[in-house]
This record gives structure tokens, C-alpha cells and sequence, in this order.
């Protein structure tokens, strides 16, 4: 049979009744030998009984010649009455180093009674916490102690798990309804070609492209939800990539679709080497350019820049377009967030941005100047100098892809 662990309550109550109790018995020891030796020390050994508080024995000493038998009974009395007193000095000691240790402990269960109830209201708060009712708080008042330090860090980490638990929900609400609404679009492809029994080849083939056209998008969307979960986690296999390199690549593969929006590329690219995960790295400037390309106005201009500026690889993507509001500029980042749904896009881009720089350790602002447009800022950590010393030049031929 296990005994249960003692609880921290019983452990300092005991601590404190040892530290009392040993202490006391320190000072009992040390004491004990001063009286010693003062009475060893002193020859009036009635004077020092009155001084203790003891009673005397007897008439005053009287003097004895020294070898007599009275000076040898009196010597055999003095050693007696030391002894007596000593002892019952030791019992007295004792006795009280007893009763305080009584007390100590009796205050010590109660003092670690009190100074452990601020854990007792954490541990009652953490019981009832569930992933369905995350909003109660500690709320721990008091001095600005350790508790209440434990508490408020307590508290704060809960409210960053309600905050993900709430963020979870949305995005799966806005999952489900963004890929329930191609598959009702299906089932109505199809139900219309059912209910036509005249339907012909033409028709069948009308219904087959939407419907296919439909699937595409639900594909479009899985991949967008796959790599936003892939950019969530923390990057994989890092190798040396140069953002102003891979900027460069990119903007040619999109150079065609932005000629046929009208829009103008503008690039000041400079190397900005960082270590991460290429392909995660290449689909984030990708999201950037075609968000910037699909939400600029004809005849707009789309601004790329890279650079390394101290410690910090810097990519900024700047699009032209009506003005947007710094509040509505706020919650682009997150996932199905759109201002114009009419643009196309499932919302995902710039979240996939934030993701992937967040794994790489960095982080991405959006701002939308007074101009008109949105401008995304993404800074990530920049790799050391001497590693980038005979690098090549181009990301996708570091990564052979």
C-alpha cells in the first residue's frame, strides 16, 4: 500500500516546526554551556543562584579550613547544588523549546494555509476550464508577489487559447460554407440535366464544364487550406535562399497575367539572404504577387522590393487600388477575409503569408497608405554574412526544382 504524497501545505508546516525546532535547540545548547560557565567561572555560587531566580540553601557559607571535613562536605554541597540547578534548568529549557515547537508548527500549518490559497483558487479555476468555457478568469488581487505573477500568466494563457479556440471555429465555419457552396452549385448542375429528359449532348456537356469548372475550385481551395496548415508548422528543410533571387523568379512566372490586368511590375530587388524552407518561401511571394495582381486597378502598379537591413531580411509588395480603410487593413490577414469577393480568391493569401513567415521567425504587417492600394511588409531573421559566400544565386537552383 502507497501512502499519498504529503501535500506542500504538510511539507512546509514540518519545515517550518524543523527549522523552529532545531534552531531552538541551537540556542538551548548554546545556553545551556554560558550558564555553565559562568556558574564554573564565578566563586560566589550563591549570589549567581539569586541572579537565576533559584532558591538558596541555607545560611550564608561560612568559611572552612581548607582539608577539614566541613570544608569537604561543603564542596560535596556546592557540587550537588550546581548539579540540581543545571538540571533543572535543562528540564525547563526543554519544556519550553517544546511548547514553541507545538506553537511554530500550529502557525506554520496556518500561515502556509493562507499563503497557499491563492494556488488552491488557481487549481479550482483550471478544474472548471474546459475547451467550451474558456472565458473565466483567476483575477488573483493582492501584492504584486509570485502568486500573483503565476496567476496573471495563467490568465493570459487563456486568453490566448480562447482566442485560438475561437479563431478555430471561424475558420471552420468559413471552410464548410466556402466548400458547401461549389458542391450546392453541382448538385444543382446535376439536378437540372436530371429533370430534363430531353437533355441532349449539348446539354450533358454544358453541365459536365460547370461542374468540372466547380471542381477545379474545391481543389483550388484544399490546396490553399493544405498549404496554410503546412505553413503553420514549423519550417522543415532549411537551406540558403535570397528573397530579392526568388523575388525575381517569380515575377517572371506571373509577368504574363500581370500584362493582361494592365499591371505594371515595378522591382528594386537587392539580395536578402535568409535560411528556410524554399518552397514555402517561393509560395508566400507567389501569394503576394497574385493578390497583388488580382486586387490592382488597370493601369495600376504593383512595387516589389527586397533588402537586408541589419539583422532583418526585409520583402515589401506594394499594389495600387482604391483607398482601404486601416481597420478593414487589419483583418485582410486572416484566413477568408476578403473586401471584394468579386475579385475571386477564397481569402487564404495573405494568412498563407503570415503563417510562413511566422514559421521562418519572422513576421508580416499590412498597411494601407493614403495612396490607395495595401502595402504587406514581411520581415524574417537574415542569414549570417560568411554563409552566404559562394551561394548561388538562384533559389530554385539551390533546391533543383
Amino acid at each position: 500500500m502507497r501512502w499519498p504524497a504529503p501535500t506542500i501545505r504538510l511539507r512546509l508546516t514540518v519545515l517550518y516546526g524543523l527549522v523552529f525546532l532545531v534552531t531552538g535547540a541551537v540556542l538551548l545548547t548554546i545556553g545551556y554551556a554560558l550558564v555553565r560557565h559562568n556558574l564554573d567561572a564565578r566563586p560566589n555560587f550563591r549570589q549567581e543562584l539569586q541572579k537565576l531566580g533559584l532558591p538558596a540553601l541555607g545560611p550564608p557559607r561560612q568559611q572552612f579550613a581548607p582539608g577539614s571535613p566541613e570544608a569537604s562536605v561543603a564542596a560535596a554541597a556546592r557540587a550537588q547544588l550546581r548539579s540540581d540547578a543545571l538540571h533543572r534548568l535543562l528540564g525547563e529549557y526543554v519544556l519550553a523549546l517544546g511548547v514553541m515547537t507545538m506553537i511554530s508548527v500550529a502557525a506554520g500549518w496556518l500561515l502556509a494555509g493562507r499563503a497557499l490559497r491563492p494556488l488552491r483558487r488557481i487549481t479550482a479555476t483550471a478544474r472548471r476550464v474546459s475547451g467550451e468555457n474558456l472565458g473565466e478568469r483567476i483575477g488573483l488581487d493582492g501584492p504584486a508577489d509570485e502568486l500573483k505573477e503565476l496567476a496573471d500568466t495563467f490568465d493570459g494563457m487563456l486568453s490566448r487559447l480562447d482566442a485560438a479556440f475561437e479563431s478555430q471555429r471561424h475558420f471552420v465555419a468559413n471552410s464548410s460554407h466556402e466548400l458547401r457552396t461549389p458542391l450546392a452549385i453541382m448538385r444543382t448542375e446535376v439536378d437540372v440535366a436530371l429533370a430534363d429528359p430531353d437533355a441532349g449532348a449539348a446539354e450533358l456537356r454544358a453541365m459536365g464544364e460547370a461542374v468540372r469548372e466547380t471542381i477545379d475550385r474545391c481543389e483550388r481551395l484544399i490546396e490553399s487550406l493544405l498549404m496554410l496548415a503546412r505553413s503553420e508548422a514549423a519550417a522543415g528543410r532549411e537551406e540558403l535562399v535570397d528573397l530579392g533571387s526568388l523575388a525575381a523568379d517569380c515575377i517572371t512566372d506571373l509577368r504574363a497575367r500581370a500584362e493582361e490586368a494592365h499591371v505594371r511590375v515595378r522591382d528594386d530587388l537587392e539580395p536578402a539572404w535568409v535560411r528556410g524552407e524554399p518552397g514555402l518561401l517561393e509560395r508566400m511571394l507567389a501569394n503576394l504577387l497574385d493578390n497583388g495582381i488580382r486586387h490592382n486597378e488597370a493601369g495600376g502598379v504593383l512595387e516589389v522590393s527586397t533588402r537586408a537591413e541589419g539583422r532583418q531580411a526585409r520583402l515589401v509588395v506594394h499594389n495600387g487600388g482604391p483607398r482601404i480603410g486601416p481597420e478593414d487593413a487589419a483583418t485582410l490577414i486572416e484566413p477568408f477575409r476578403r473586401l471584394d469577393r468579386a475579385a475571386g480568391g477564397f481569402g487564404l493569401g495573405l494568412s498563407i503569408v503570415r503563417s510562413v513567415a511566422a514559421a521562418h521567425g519572422g513576421r508580416a504587417q499590412l498597411r494601407a497608405p493614403a495612396s490607395g492600394g495595401l502595402e504587406v511588409t514581411v520581415e524574417l531573421p537574415a542569414a549570417a554574412a560568411a554563409q552566404n559566400v559562394g551561394a548561388l544565386q538562384s533559389p530554385r537552383a539551390l533546391t533543383g526544382s
